[in-house]
C-alpha cells in the first residue's frame, strides 16, 4: 500500500470513480511519479480509502475506490485560540498544532495584535497538508477572525488560559469536563490587563503557567498543546 495520502472533500464510497483536481493530479504525476494502476489513499471526515489510478488524461488522474482502510475518527475536541502572527511563524505554528491534534483554530484580534488579517484559504491549505502528512483523518477547521468579546461568548468549552503571571503550575490538577478544551495564547506583546480580566472572568477558565521563560507565540502554542495532550489523553 502506498503512503501517499490526499484529502478529498467529496463523499467517498466503495467502487466509486472520480477525478482529482489539477493540483493533486500534478502532485501525483510530477512529484510522486505515479503511474496508471498504482495505488494511493484518499481521506476525509468519513474515513480513509484505498484508491487506484485508472487513467491519466490531460494531466488529470481518474481513480477508482477499492476498499475502506480506516473508519472515521472519534477525536477529542482540542481548540486553539490564537493571535495572528507573521506568516512564516504562523504557518509553522498551524502545521505543528495540526500534527499535535488541534481540531479547530480560532484566530483572535487582541489589543496588542500586530498582524490583523489572515489568508484563510492559505491557512486551510496548510492544515490539509499537515493532516495528510501526519496520518490524520479529520482536518482541523479554521474559524473566521474575531475579537475577544465575541470569542468569550462561546460557553461550551473548557478554557485553558496560558498566563505567564499565574502561580498554577499543577497541570495534572486541571478539572476538565466533556466540553471541548480550548487553549488561548496571546499575541507577541502579551495580553493587555483588561483582556486578562475578561478572560479570568470567563466561567470555565483555568489559568496555567506553562514556563517560567517568556516564550514566542508559536513556541507557547506547541508547549501548551503538548502539556494539555498529556492531561486529556
Amino acid at each position: 500500500m502506498s503512503n501517499i495520502r490526499l484529502f478529498f472533500s467529496a463523499t467517498l464510497s466503495a467502487d466509486m470513480t472520480g477525478k482529482l483536481d489539477k493540483s493533486q493530479s500534478h502532485y501525483l504525476i510530477k512529484v510522486m511519479r505515479t503511474k496508471e494502476n498504482e495505488f494511493f489513499s484518499l481521506f476525509n471526515s468519513g474515513g480513509e480509502w484505498e484508491a487506484k489510478v485508472l487513467t491519466i488524461s490531460k494531466s488529470i488522474i481518474e481513480f477508482k475506490i477499492i476498499k475502506k482502510l480506516r473508519q472515521k475518527e472519534n477525536t477529542k475536541e482540542l481548540w486553539l485560540a490564537f493571535s495572528p502572527i507573521k506568516s512564516n511563524y504562523q504557518n509553522f505554528m498551524l502545521q505543528k498544532a495540526t500534527e499535535l491534534g488541534v481540531t479547530k483554530f480560532l484566530p483572535i484580534i487582541f489589543d496588542r495584535t500586530i498582524v490583523r488579517k489572515i489568508n484563510k484559504e492559505r491557512l486551510e491549505k496548510i492544515v490539509i497538508e499537515a493532516s495528510e502528512q501526519s496520518n490524520r483523518i479529520n482536518v482541523p477547521k479554521i474559524e473566521n477572525i474575531q475579537n475577544l468579546n465575541s470569542f468569550l461568548k462561546i460557553d461550551s468549552m473548557n478554557l485553558i488560559f496560558t498566563d505567564l503571571n499565574s502561580n498554577n503550575k499543577k497541570i495534572g490538577k486541571l478539572k476538565l469536563t466533556n466540553k471541548p478544551v480550548c487553549i488561548i495564547v496571546g499575541p507577541e506583546g502579551d495580553f493587555s490587563e483588561n483582556e486578562k480580566v475578561q478572560i479570568l472572568n470567563f466561567k470555565s477558565v483555568q489559568p496555567i503557567k506553562i514556563n517560567d521563560n517568556i516564550l514566542r507565540s508559536e513556541t507557547a502554542v506547541i508547549s501548551a498543546i503538548s502539556i494539555i495532550n498529556y492531561v486529556i489523553n
